[in-house]
C-alpha cells in the first residue's frame, strides 16, 4: 500500500519530534549527571570563602557537581577535609596577601568578553581587566601588590607548534597597568634582543615589589629571565626554563623542562639561582603547570585527572628530588597557600 503524500510528512514530522524529543532527553540526563557530584568524590558544600584565613589552601574545584569551577578551601594539613566552595568561578586563580586574581573565560565568547577580575580577602571585585584571549597563567606578588596573568591570544598550549602569549603585570595600589610585558627591554647574552617572535609567560614575583622572574620565548628557544618593573626590563639567566615558580626562601626556581624536543613533554626542575645548577624532580610524569611552592620544601602542581576529561588532581613532591609524588587532593587546580 503506498502512502499519500500528506500521510507520509505526517510521520517524517512524528519522527523527528521523536528524535528531537530523545535528543533533549539526552541532554537533560547528562547535564543532571554532570550536576550532581561523584560517588566516592569529595564532600563540599557552599559558604564563605576568605583569602584571609591563615594555614589555608584555596583552589579551584574541579570535581562534579554544581560547584564544578568555583574557588574552594580547605585546611592546609588537611586537604582531604570537606571543602566550602565560594561563588567565585575562574578559569585561573592565584592569591597572596589577601588578594585574588580571577581569570574568567565564557567558552565561545569574543576575547573582549574574557576578564581578569582582582579581589579582595572577601572575594570582592576591586577591578576588572579585559584579557586578550585565553587565560593561562596567573600570579600575585607576596606583598599583594602585583598581579601577573598571561593568555594564549592564538593557539591553546605550550606544546603547540605555534602560539602567541600575551603577558601583563598589575599594580594593584595605582591600578598601573603593563599590559604587554614584550615591550619591556630585553637583554640576551649581553646585548639587546629585538624580534618579532618574542612570547613572555609564567611570572612569578620576588618579595622586593619590583624583582621577578618569567619564561621568554624566541628563535624556538625558551629563556629563563629576571626583570624588574619599575626598569622596565628583562636579562636572561638559562636557557630551558618555562613557568617558574620562585621558592618562598628565594634562592631557588621550580619550573618545567622539556625533555623531548618537538613533544609536549616536561619534567619538574628545580633550579638554584645562586649557581644556576638544577636536578629533576622524583614526578616523572609530564607536568604542563606553573607549580606552587607549599613551603620551603614541597611543590604542588596540577595533572589530568584519571578517567576524566577535563578535571585535575593535585599532586606534592619533594624539592630536593628525593621521595615519590602523592596525591594532595583530587579534583583540583590553581592552588594557592593563603596566610
Amino acid at each position: 500500500m503506498t502512502l499519500s503524500l500528506s500521510r507520509r510528512l505526517t510521520v517524517l514530522a512524528v519522527a523527528v519530534l521523536l528524535l528531537a524529543g530523545l535528543a533533549a532527553a539526552f541532554v537533560l540526563h547528562a547535564a543532571s549527571r554532570a550536576d550532581r557530584p561523584r560517588a566516592g568524590g569529595p564532600q563540599l558544600a557552599a559558604g564563605p570563602v576568605t583569602l584571609a584565613r591563615p594555614g589555608a589552601l584555596a583552589f579551584l574545584n574541579s570535581a562534579q557537581g554544581p560547584h564544578r569551577g568555583t574557588l574552594a578551601s580547605v585546611p592546609a594539613d588537611a586537604p582531604d577535609a570537606a571543602r566550602t566552595a565560594s561563588e567565585l568561578s575562574c578559569q585561573r586563580f592565584h592569591a597572596a596577601a589577601g588578594t585574588g586574581v580571577c581569570l574568567r573565560s565564557t567558552p565561545g565568547a569574543l576575547a573582549q568578553d574574557n576578564k581578569a577580575l582582582i579581589v579582595d580577602a572577601e572575594l570582592r571585585t576591586l577591578r576588572s581587566f579585559p584579557l586578550a584571549g585565553t587565560p593561562s597563567r596567573a600570579r600575585v606578588s607576596p606583598s599583594g601588590r602585583f598581579v601577573a596573568w598571561t593568555v594564549f591570544v592564538s593557539g591553546e598550549s605550550y606544546g603547540a607548534a605555534f602560539f602567541s602569549t600575551r603577558t601583563a603585570i598589575l599594580d594593584t595600589r595605582t591600578w598601573k597597568l603593563d599590559a604587554n610585558l614584550e615591550e619591556f627591554a630585553i637583554s640576551m647574552d649581553g646585548r639587546d634582543h629585538r624580534a618579532q617572535d618574542v612570547n613572555f609567560w609564567g611570572v612569578t614575583f620576588t618579595k622586593d615589589d619590583d624583582t621577578f622572574y618569567a619564561t621568554l620565548s624566541t628563535a624556538g628557544q625558551t629563556h629563563l629571565v629576571k626583570g624588574s618593573i619599575s626598569r622596565r626590563s628583562v636579562t636572561t639567566l638559562a636557557e630551558n626554563v618555562e613557568c617558574p615558580s620562585l621558592s618562598p626562601d628565594e634562592t631557588r626556581i621550580a619550573y618545567k623542562k622539556r625533555v623531548r624536543a618537538g613533544a609536549s613533554l616536561w619534567r619538574e626542575h628545580v633550579m638554584d639561582l645562586g649557581t644556576l645548577r638544577e636536578h629533576a624532580l622524583a614526578e616523572k610524569r609530564s607536568v604542563d603547570d606553573q607549580a606552587l611552592w607549599l613551603d620551603d620544601r614541597t611543590l604542588a602542581y596540577g595533572l589530568p585527572a584519571d578517567g576524566a576529561a577535563d578535571g585535575t588532581d593535585l599532586w606534592t613532591v619533594p624539592a630536593d628530588g628525593t621521595g615519590t609524588p602523592r596525591l594532595l587532593t583530587p579534583g583540583a587546580s590553581s592552588p594557592a597557600r593563603l596566610g
